[in-house]
Order: C-alpha cells, then sequence, then structure tokens
C-alpha cells in the first residue's frame, strides 16, 4: 500500500513540475491529439494568440492558421497516421499565426510527438519571431541605407572634383574674353556649375559626408520664425498648426540644414493633401533609454530635442515607405521633385549625431519625426575657410600643394600662380613628407582630404604638425566627412575650403590659412 501511496505522490509532484513549467514558459506550448484537437495550451500560448484558455481546448488546431496552412493542415495528420511520414516533426519550421483580431505574425514552430494511453498526441512549442523580423528588417534598412551613403558620396566627391575643374578653367578663361556675348555664356557656364555644386551638396548631405557648420539654436524659436513664410508657401487649403514644448532644450546643428529639412517636408506635406488638410510641427524633449534606442535604427541613448511635422494626407504605402529615404526615389511627376528632399533630411540627421523616422500608411497621413542630439557643452571650434570677398594677391610665398587628382592639381598649381604664389605639388601625402624632409622651406601646406595611398589629408595635416609646428596647413575637400573627428585638437583651429571652390574663394582661404 506504501508502495501506491509512493507511486501517486511521484506521479503527483512529476504532473505539477510539468504544470509549473507550462505555465513559465514564455514560448506558446499547445498539445493536440492525432485528430488535431487542441488538449493543452499554456498561458503563453493564451497571450500569444489573443485567446481565453478556455476557448481553445477541443477545437482543431488550425483555426490559429492562416491559409494554405489552414486547409492543408488535416490532411498532414492523415498523412502521418497513413505513412508515418513526417513533415515537420523533429525538425521545426518558421510558419504564420493567425491571431485572434486576424492579423498574422511570424513564428518558429517545433513539434514532438508522444503516446498515452494508447494515443499519439503532438506537443508543438510556439516561438514569437515579430521582434526578430523587426531587427533584422531595420539591419538589412541600415546596411541598404549605408551602401547607398557610400555610393552618393563617393560620386559627389568625384563630381566636386570636375567641378573644380571646370569652375577654375572657366574663371581663367573669362578675364580673357573680349565681347559681351562671351562673357554670357562663360557667366551661363558658371551658373550651371554653381547649380551642380548644391546637387552634391545635397548628395553629401545623405551620405553623412558634408560640412555641416553647426550652432547652438533653439527649434521653437526657429519653427516659429519660419511660419509666416510657411503659410504663403502652403496657400489657404492647408491649415498649420504648431505645437512648441516650453523650456525646449537646445541642439546644436546647421541651421541652414534644419531650414531646409522644415520646409522639405512642409512642401511634401502639402502635395499630399491637394483637397487641403492639416499640418502640425512639434518639439519635444526626448530622454531615449536603452530599450528605446534599440528599436530606433542604432540611435545612441541619451537626451534628444525632438522636431515632428505630421499631416493628414494620402500617406505612403508599405514599399514607399521603405524606400522614403532613398536618393531619387520619388512618387511626383516628371519635373517636379528630384527624390533628394527626404533623403538629404535623413543624412543631415545622421550626421548631426541623431536620426530621421518615417511613420505612413494609406489614406492616414505621413508623420516625420528627427532626433537631435541635445546640445549641453560647445564642442572644439571647427571653422570654414571658405570666405567671401575679392581674390588677395599672395606676395611670393612657397606653398606645397598635395592632391592625387592630375587635372585638380594641375588647375591649383595655375591658379595659385595667378595669386602671386610660387608652387611646387605632390601627388600623395608621403610624397609631400619626403619634400618636407629634404629642407626647402615652405610657407603653407595645402592639401586635399582624400586621397588614396594610407594617408588622408587630415592625417598628413597631425604628422606635419608634429615635425613642423610652425607650418601653417589648409585643408581642402569636397566630401569632408573627417572634420568632426576628435583628434583634430582641440587647441587648434581647423581650417577646410570645401570644392568646388572659385578663385576669390580660395585666396581667402590661403590668405587665411597664412594668418592663422
Amino acid at each position: 500500500m506504501s508502495d501506491n501511496n509512493e507511486l501517486n505522490s511521484s506521479l503527483l509532484g512529476q504532473a505539477r513540475k510539468l504544470q509549473a513549467i507550462l505555465e513559465s514558459a514564455i514560448d506558446g506550448i499547445i498539445t493536440i491529439d492525432d485528430y488535431g484537437a487542441i488538449t493543452t495550451v499554456n498561458p503563453a500560448a493564451a497571450r500569444l494568440f489573443g485567446y481565453d484558455k478556455e476557448e481553445f481546448l477541443g477545437r482543431n488546431v488550425h483555426f490559429l492558421m492562416p491559409e494554405p496552412y489552414h486547409s492543408e493542415h488535416d490532411g498532414y495528420l492523415n498523412n502521418y497516421r497513413s505513412s508515418g511520414c513526417p513533415k515537420i516533426i523533429g525538425t521545426g519550421r518558421e510558419v504564420s499565426g493567425r491571431r485572434r483580431d486576424g492579423t498574422l505574425f511570424p513564428i518558429h514552430l517545433a513539434v514532438s510527438e508522444f503516446e498515452m494511453d494508447g494515443r499519439t498526441f503532438f506537443t508543438g512549442i510556439i516561438h514569437d519571431l515579430s521582434a526578430h523580423k523587426t531587427t533584422e528588417l531595420a539591419l538589412r534598412q541600415a546596411q541598404k541605407m549605408e551602401a547607398l551613403g557610400q555610393l552618393t558620396g563617393g560620386i559627389a566627391h568625384d563630381f566636386n572634383n570636375l567641378l573644380t575643374v571646370i569652375i577654375g578653367n572657366l574663371e581663367m578663361l573669362e578675364g580673357k574674353l573680349t565681347t559681351s556675348l562671351q562673357r554670357e555664356l562663360t557667366t551661363e557656364a558658371l551658373d550651371a556649375a554653381d547649380l551642380g555644386a548644391r546637387l552634391t551638396t545635397r548628395l553629401l548631405a545623405f551620405a553623412r559626408r558634408s560640412h555641416l557648420e553647426p550652432e547652438s539654436i533653439n527649434l521653437n524659436s526657429f519653427v516659429l520664425g519660419l511660419t509666416d513664410m510657411l503659410h504663403r508657401t502652403l496657400g489657404e487649403t492647408i491649415y498649420l498648426s504648431s505645437a512648441l514644448t516650453p523650456n525646449l532644450w537646445s541642439a546644436r546643428v546647421d541651421s541652414s540644414q534644419v531650414e531646409s529639412a522644415i520646409i522639405n517636408l512642409a512642401v511634401n506635406a502639402r502635395d499630399a493633401m491637394p483637397e487641403g488638410g492639416r499640418l502640425v510641427i512639434e518639439t519635444s524633449n526626448a530622454a531615449v533609454d536603452a530599450d528605446t534606442a534599440s528599436h530606433l535604427d542604432g540611435l545612441s541613448p541619451g537626451d534628444y530635442v525632438r522636431l515632428t511635422v505630421s499631416d493628414t494626407g494620402s500617406g505612403m504605402s508599405t514599399a514607399v515607405r521603405e524606400r522614403a529615404f532613398e536618393p531619387f526615389f520619388t512618387t511626383k511627376e516628371t519635373g517636379q521633385g528630384t527624390g533628394l528632399g527626404l533623403s538629404m533630411i535623413y543624412g543631415f540627421a545622421k550626421q548631426s549625431g541623431g536620426l530621421a523616422t518615417i511613420d505612413s500608411s494609406v489614406g492616414q497621413g505621413t508623420v516625420v519625426t528627427i532626433y537631435l542630439p541635445r546640445h549641453r557643452v560647445e564642442p572644439a571650434l571647427v571653422v570654414d575657410g571658405v570666405l567671401g570677398g575679392m581674390a588677395l594677391a599672395g606676395a611670393g610665398q612657397t606653398i606645397l600643394m598635395v592632391e592625387d587628382d592630375e587635372r585638380v592639381r594641375k588647375l591649383t598649381v595655375t591658379r595659385l600662380v595667378q595669386l602671386g604664389y610660387a608652387v611646387l605639388s605632390a601627388g600623395s601625402g608621403a610624397e609631400a613628407i619626403d619634400m618636407l624632409a629634404a629642407g626647402k622651406p615652405f610657407d603653407l601646406l595645402f592639401s586635399d582630404v582624400v586621397m588614396p595611398g594610407g594617408m588622408s589629408g587630415f592625417e598628413l595635416r597631425i604628422k606635419v604638425r608634429a615635425l613642423y609646428p610652425n607650418l601653417p596647413v589648409l585643408l581642402t575637400s569636397g566630401y569632408a566627412e573627417e572634420l568632426s573627428r576628435a583628434d583634430a585638437g582641440e587647441d587648434e583651429r581647423l581650417i577646410i575650403l570645401r570644392k568646388p571652390y572659385q578663385l576669390a574663394e580660395l585666396a581667402a582661404a590661403i590668405d587665411n590659412a597664412l594668418k592663422s
């Protein structure tokens, strides 16, 4: 008798242990008989599918499956009973589940079988893959955007070199023209080159390789300052309102990029509301924790100023939304948009240390949110050496000019000589170091930033500062991604001349560098 009691006690203990496992498991666990009827279900499965536990029992499990699994499931069981050939048992696979509200979600289903009282039963362990799939999609999107950024940045860099040559030669030609028609044609060509330079600026903004000129701004004041202009731009059918958070944190950003972003988003919203609608511009403080950051495309945890532009327009399909930030992607008719507006906003936000996101669906409007880092401490000063004004003549100072592109190097030497400087040129950083080591005195090192051969202009500048601390250095680039590097030196003024540049800008930058 005691043996029976011990056996019953053991069985009861095992049952309780099994029940505890079922109750505490984070994955759904469902048991069915050999005809597909559900016999047991754990709380995780009930939560996953949105039913009460009692609503599962006795029902055929295929009610939790979308097509084609719903119709084919009983056939799988019949085939297994007759042939003994399993389709999924012991292997597991990714399928879809159907919740109570009809929504579908990805799951990994692992099935095992067991016998009890002479009957065959099956246990399915259901793991929700929704978060995994979301992360996977975000990673693919981030990789795609990074690849596009590298491609467009490289194209813009090469294009800026070409524009430098075009603008330089046109300027030298302009002084030798004799008729008003010739000068008019040259002016039109220079204007076209300037438009090309603006295009590369927008491409570089998307690629996060443009040179930003950050300043500490309050977005509330900025939005209020643009309100009158936006009212005129949007027209009478668009109701514009703002929701500005009091005591908004400051952000250190390029104000021209912020202005361009707001205007671009407002114009896009207007175009999405041809019959009229509402546009709302909001500002807010956002403390982003690690959990929130993990859902925001790798945004670092921290304090951000959030700028949100929302409309009641036509919205975007999933396919359009996923491509909206790509350069040159547009749904507008030919001639009505370049497809660079949203890509520029994305690049500007990322380069500023923040993020731009889109939430939109067809018929439900669009919400674009820009996260910009809160500004607490002034960073090291970075000065753009592009200055306007008339060309300043040199006084015979000797310049070592470093440029890997032969056409740009030849043109720049000619322009510097034209300005009154003596010039020696090198095609790489290593060659420039050798020329300096030869002992010839130089008054200035003028180098491109992006060069092949393992030494960038930035790295060349660091070496020259260490070996020849009294030699001024001026850098130039149309692809100045390294301007924000922390090792630029907090006690020095980094001077950058952006390509393409005109002769007056070159002269002013050289003069500024010689005086630094």
